[in-house]
């Protein structure tokens, strides 16, 4: 099965790893991978300033390079997201965008979404010797409604001491540009979510949206230093776990 893969500028320009993780994972459920040379940033960063028009470009490029892919596959749900359900928003007054963003919007899934309910595997034959807890984005479940598949994949990991986290459902601060039009607002989101991922005692804290777990591992790296968590507490994609053999 050939896929397009859509990195996430993060990933592609401070988390290399992360996308490597995810491409070795894809390859052995049998995909052939794209990786569009030209795609860059979905333009949702303008977007959720209300910068429309600045982002015009970088939408109609995101279309240009992903709209004739049999399926897109997204290692960030709140790109996913903007792709899917925010494009047609923007481009209603210009028709013939709209079309193609639609045609678009019904072959993008998250990494997780498209490994269970596409692939149709649960078990990526994985092996991770840790305690981890788990945070449900709230790009990925709140508005993509993928829920179910992360935990799916992790259940079925070897070894995994897989620890619930509570009130998992709360916001971890990031919210993209939210963090930093607010950042006292922030600051307190995080430092609850931290606390209550150290709270847990998992060793590990694991996601599949990379900006929320770049915040989270510096408010986490933060309270470490400052003494109120008394161990150093590692980030983990979710896709770097499905990698481990």
């Amino acid at each position: 099965m050939k896929i397009h893969l859509f990195q996430q500028c993060l990933i592609d320009m401070f988390y290399p790893h992360v996308g490597m993780a995810g491409v070795e994972v894809l390859e052995r459920l049998g995909c052939e991978l794209v990786v569009p040379k030209k795609q860059v940033c979905c333009g949702q960063m303008f977007t959720n300033s209300g910068y429309n028009e600045a982002a015009m470009d970088a939408i109609k490029n995101t279309i240009e390079c992903f709209e004739n892919a049999e399926y897109v596959v997204s290692m960030s749900g709140s790109c996913a997201f903007a792709i899917r359900d925010e494009y047609h928003h923007f481009l209603k007054d210009q028709p013939e965008w709209l079309a193609r963003a639609e045609k678009l919007s019904g072959k993008i899934y998250e990494f997780t979404q498209f490994i269970t309910d596409v692939l149709g595997v649960e078990d990526v034959g994985a092996r991770f010797n840790e305690s981890v807890t788990y945070h449900t984005s709230c790009h990925v479940t709140r508005l993509m409604g993928v829920k179910e598949p992360p935990f799916k994949l992790l259940k079925n990991v070897k070894d995994i001491n897989l620890i619930e986290l509570p009130r998992a459902d709360r916001c971890c601060g990031f919210g993209g540009t939210f963090s930093v039009k607010n950042p006292e607002i922030s600051e307190v989101m995080t430092r609850e979510k931290a606390l209550e991922i150290a709270g847990t005692g998992a060793n590990v804290i694991s996601g599949s949206d990379q900006a929320c777990l770049m915040n989270i591992a510096g408010m986490l790296d933060r309270l470490h230093k400052e003494g109120e968590i008394d161990r150093r507490i590692k980030v983990m994609h979710i896709a770097e776990i499905l990698n481990c053999r």
